[in-house]
């Protein structure tokens, strides 16, 4: 190992934090490249926005702490925090650049030339401007509440991404400045539809209520107004060995998340200063927490115009298959879809292959089949409407035995599923929280069916939540199985989630926190020794996020001793790829599109025998070490060459991706040396399965 890698930090790992700014900036490229059909560029801007929200209420907020606590210790990337919260804050505003100018150079015109608008008030006829003023009337007037600030009426409490405006009013015939605020309804459309029975053009609902000020402050002359938006810190700190209710505790944490120190004020460039100086002073924000945008604030309600009914401007609808096993099944014959799994195990890949005809149908044909006894189910996000949580309801009303490992912790999805465990309970549902001090990641179904040759189990274990919305934008892989062992594996994880048995071992499982990461380090080391053997090697993941630094040392070791890593990484990835002497046989690509890379995949060549998992985790310490997650090993000999055909695609240097420098930064790569465009993989996916089907 060369001896300036080892001294210098910022040389082996990549910071978490750049890290994911470098995803997010991925996002935006998409949005920024002219070739992604025009309403989906919206799309992508939209979730840049919300990204980078939650980037700043969760990542950002925890800095910010650090700092605050006086930390001034340097972490294993090479930052302390000043450091990177002076980074953070220089490539957060190098890409709110980029996003606006995306935004207003190029994707506005480009909708303007379909007739698509974002007008403002003074660009209205006389005829859109009544229109509009009826609806401020009817829905908008009736839900503001402008709230004064002078001695008798102190400064208003300003939620967490919450829309404001900032008024700036005055008595007729007087010198004197007064200070109002006017919070933009958020349960309200962000941009308000300007023609009747035409949702083509669209109005910022803050520029309706600016042309409506003198109705809020009759009598007052308005002297100016600018928008602002304000992020707070989410992230819940839950000391759950002091808390008796889980449940309750959550709830009360909820609330508290409203409350939560600032992080970041947007303003417009223009603010007046000793405006923005006033609100700094009330808001307790600095001049690094301060993003200068462009009007309009808040680009997460883009999603208005992605949503648009113009089929030529978006990505092309596709039709996903039922699985071919599944295909020929009478659907009031539970014995015939039981059987199915029975005679083999059943790969599904969404969004490809529906969810709804292989997952959300398993859950179905459980509750209603007479002959089920009992279904177990991890919960860790779900829709509200989940026809799943109406299948574990029935089959509780049904009699049967259902248990519900419900994760009330699921990041921004807690309030839902706060809701969620009240009403299984109240179905009568057995609901538990998991482990104390471990979040439940894991994604398992087991069904007890009692049929004439005694109890059988039915296993489903994926990659990807039990969410039927997300399953037809999120990339997952899932495995239907009545094998003996993985159901005695199952049942067993179940107990230990349920009740109390540590001691737990298991077959076909690997399981975090205590088999997960020993068992993938001796399958790295396998691999090292099968190199130096003269054996076929190799090691190739798929993932979400790269950031355990064992797991990142442990490749290193293995591409020194020469074996070829190769890795999948949607998001956070903070292992150096092609560094002499560390990391030469190590390669990164990323794929961004479509739709969302979810599933996880673990290849290791393991001297010709071909070894994959497949399952909930990623390579973090978390996932790793303070969250129940699993990984289930994958036997049929199709299934394997299956997923191999995937790993191959996403490889594959005819495929479109993000490739990572040798400097850790990501480079687009959308054509061939002699300029031909490299296959796009969530279309060549579609065409495949529909070719199969």
């Amino acid at each position: 190992m060369s001896h300036s890698i080892a001294e210098n930090p910022r040389e082996r790992l990549i910071d978490r934090e750049l890290s994911w700014l470098a995803f997010n900036q991925r996002v935006l490229e998409l949005a920024e490249d002219e070739s992604t059909p025009l309403l989906e560029r919206c799309r992508f801007l939209a979730i840049f926005s919300s990204n980078l929200d939650d980037f700043y209420m969760i990542r950002v907020a925890s800095l910010k702490r650090k700092l605050a606590a006086g930390i001034t210790k340097t972490n294993t990337a090479g930052y302390n925090p000043r450091q990177l919260m002076t980074e953070l804050s220089q490539q957060t505003q190098a890409l709110i650049a980029r996003q606006a100018k995306c935004f207003h150079e190029s994707v506005l015109p480009a909708l303007a030339s379909h007739g698509i608008g974002l007008a403002k008030w003074s660009e209205l006829t006389e005829s859109e401007q009544s229109y509009v003023n009826e609806i401020f009337h009817s829905k908008i007037f009736p839900v503001l509440t402008p709230l004064a600030v002078d001695p008798s009426h102190p400064f208003p409490y300003i939620s967490g991404l919450s829309l404001n405006l900032a008024v700036v009013v005055g008595l007729p015939e007087s010198e004197d400045e007064l200070f109002a605020r006017v919070k933009v309804p958020s349960n309200l459309p962000r941009f308000i539809p300007i023609e009747k029975n035409v949702a083509k053009r669209f109005i910022p609902l803050e520029q309706v209520i600016i042309a409506n000020l003198d109705q809020l402050f009759p009598g007052m002359d308005i002297k100016s107004y600018y928008t602002f938006r304000l992020t707070r810190n989410a992230d819940l700190a839950l000391e759950e060995e002091e808390s008796d209710d889980l449940l309750a505790t959550m709830e009360q944490e909820l609330l508290r998340r409203k409350f939560g120190p600032p992080v970041r004020l947007e303003v417009n460039p223009d603010i007046d200063a000793e405006l923005l100086t006033t609100l700094m002073d009330e808001l307790d924000v600095k001049a690094q927490d301060i993003s200068r945008v462009p009007e309009p604030l808040d680009l997460t309600g883009l999603n208005v115009f992605a949503d648009i009914d113009l089929p030529e401007l978006k990505f092309a609808a596709y039709q996903n298959q039922t699985p071919p096993l599944l295909r020929d099944i009478d659907s009031e014959n539970y014995d015939d879809f039981f059987a199915a799994i029975r005679r083999q195990e059943i790969l599904v890949h969404h969004p490809y292959e529906s969810f709804t005809s292989s997952v959300v149908r398993f859950l179905e044909s459980a509750a209603r089949d007479p002959h089920v006894l009992a279904i177990k189910q991890t919960l860790y996000r779900t829709s509200g409407d989940s026809p799943i949580m109406a299948a574990l309801i029935e089959a509780a009303e049904a009699g049967k035995q259902v248990l519900a490992v419900i994760e009330i912790r699921a990041r921004f999805d807690e309030q839902a599923n706060v809701r969620w465990a009240r009403k299984l309970e109240d179905a009568g549902v057995h609901v538990v929280y998991g482990l104390v001090g471990f979040k439940t990641h894991a994604k398992l179904s087991l069904v007890v069916r009692q049929e004439t040759n005694g109890i059988r189990r039915y296993v489903h274990m994926g990659t990807g939540n039990y969410n039927p919305k997300t399953a037809r934008l999120y990339e997952d892989f899932g495995l239907l199985s009545s094998d003996a062992v993985l159901g005695e594996d199952v049942n067993k994880l179940f107990n230990q989630l349920s009740g109390f048995a540590p001691q737990t071992s298991f077959e076909r499982i690997l399981v975090a926190p205590r088999t997960m990461a020993p068992g993938l380090l001796a399958f790295i080391d396998r691999e090292i020794e099968n190199h130096k053997a003269g054996k076929p090697s190799g090691i190739r993941f798929k993932l979400n996020s790269v950031l355990d630094e064992e797991f990142i040392e442990a490749l290193y070791r293995a591409s020194q001793a020469g074996v070829k890593v190769e890795l999948i990484v949607r998001g956070i990835c903070a292992i150096r790829t092609g560094v002499p002497g560390l990391s030469e046989n190590i390669r990164a690509v990323s794929i961004l599109g479509r739709f969302l890379e979810h599933s996880r995949i673990f290849h290791f060549v393991n001297g010709g025998e071909d070894e994959l998992w497949i399952g909930s985790a990623d390579l973090m310490d978390r996932n790793l070490r303070r969250r129940v997650e699993s990984l289930v090993k994958i036997t049929q000999p199709d299934h394997k060459r299956h997923l191999l055909r995937a790993v191959d695609g996403y490889l594959s240097d005819k495929t479109a991706s993000w490739h990572m420098t040798e400097t850790g930064s990501w480079r687009r790569v959308m054509q061939t040396s002699n300029g031909e465009p490299l296959s796009d993989f969530h279309q060549a996916s579609i065409d495949w399965y529909r070719a199969r089907g």
